[in-house]
């Protein structure tokens, strides 16, 4: 497949993203040859009317990130799939950086650095930790823009049905297809958690929740657990 076949769909699952998805979209504007879908998941804010004012594909399904996500796979097109959370930015001349990777040997898909739109004391640190763990255990998480060939995504059966961490099974069973690529130019996300809960907190819950993945907690109790220590 050359780089003229290819084409990116680039969906963006949401849930009452008014005040971050207006400039994620933005953003998207300048790169009219992509197909891009946003899935909302029962918002009650304004996020919908933003996308639709935007022109572009508006799906509604059942609440969920790896609901939205599979469903807005279902109707894309393109035959790369760039799963994009609603509060991230992409880095200019992201679609050149997602084919030129794919395009490696053995790559089925990939990922990019992260970088964190915030000014917290030890930001820095968490976004040199997540960079590493992307580049040498080959596993990044989805606020990264995960993308993934589309024949592999289906062949595999899309994102499990699971209330957390689908992003991460996603990666470990790529891993197991071929290689994963994770491009060095960073997006930029929402620095929204760790401002909220303080970068010891929110590192903590997050390694919390690989432990008990890894311990057989089902996901709806890991799930439970990260909502209550959210608050």
């Amino acid at each position: 497949m050359t780089k003229e076949q290819i084409k990116i769909s680039v969906i963006i699952p949401v849930l009452n993203e008014a005040k971050a998805i207006e400039k994620t979209l933005l953003n998207l504007q300048s790169y009219p040859e992509l197909e891009v879908i946003v899935v909302d998941g029962g918002s009650e804010d304004q996020t919908v009317a933003i996308a639709e004012s935007f022109g572009y594909k508006v799906l509604t399904s059942p609440r969920g990130r790896s609901i939205q996500m599979n469903a807005g796979a279902t109707i894309a097109t393109g035959n790369i799939l760039l799963f994009l959370h609603g509060d991230t930015i992409l880095p200019a001349n992201f679609g050149s950086m997602i084919l030129a990777a794919t395009q490696k040997p053995g790559v089925v898909g990939g990922a990019f650095e992260l970088a964190i739109d915030a000014k917290v004391r030890g930001i820095r640190l968490v976004e040199k930790m997540v960079n590493w763990r992307s580049h040498f255990l080959s596993l990044p998480y989805g606020d990264q823009a995960i993308f993934v060939k589309a024949e592999i995504f289906h062949k595999i059966g899309g994102f499990p049905i699971q209330p957390i961490m689908e992003d991460f099974v996603l990666i470990r069973q790529l891993r197991n297809m071929g290689k994963i690529a994770i491009i060095t130019t960073p997006v930029i996300t929402s620095g929204r958690r760790w401002q909220q809960l303080g970068i010891i907190k929110t590192t903590l819950i997050n390694q919390l929740m690989i432990v008990g993945y890894y311990l057989g907690v089902s996901p709806e109790k890991l799930a439970a657990f990260y909502r209550k220590k959210r608050k």
